[in-house]
């Protein structure tokens, strides 16, 4: 093969990867020679595990979003033609997102800080990293991580 045959190859293989990723991830249409329902399956599982995540990040944006939270993730999601680049990212968009529909509280403490808690009551930790608590026993710490895994949108 010629250096410029190579080139070329590489040049329509990446053009087609793009395609293929436009489809799952910003809606286009699906490339010819793919299955459009298992397309949709897989940008609907790329859709869920971004909710997951950022709902992990960000649990405010799953409490504001409540019940609705897959079907607001979604919207979101199908609003943009790519994702932000990286998890934090997609968080903060998305409870901008909320935010500018009245779903969240129109303010919020500056990043890194927590707001004030009143005399003798405990910060929340940052989800997924729960603090121990004195005399709490294993079936406790059970019971909180199937409550966590309950909010609505998670699963």
């Amino acid at each position: 093969m010629t250096p410029e045959a190579h080139e070329d190859e590489v040049a329509r293989l990446a053009e087609a990867q793009a395609r293929v990723v436009a489809a799952l991830v910003a809606g286009a249409q699906v490339p010819e020679g793919f299955d459009p329902g298992r397309m949709r399956a897989q940008a609907a599982s790329l859709i869920a595990k971004r909710r997951g995540i950022v709902a992990r990040i960000r649990p405010d944006t799953a409490v504001a979003a409540g019940p609705d939270l897959a079907a607001e993730f979604a919207a979101y999601a199908r609003a943009r033609t790519a994702p932000p680049p990286g998890y934090r990212a997609d968080a903060d968009d998305f409870a901008a997102w909320l935010r500018d529909r009245g779903r969240m509280p129109p303010t919020e403490p500056p990043a890194g800080q927590r707001a004030e808690q009143p005399a003798g009551q405990r910060a929340e930790q940052p989800a997924g990293r729960r603090a121990e608590q004195p005399g709490e026993s294993r079936a406790e710490r059970s019971a909180w991580r199937r409550w966590w895994s309950r909010i609505p949108g998670l699963s």
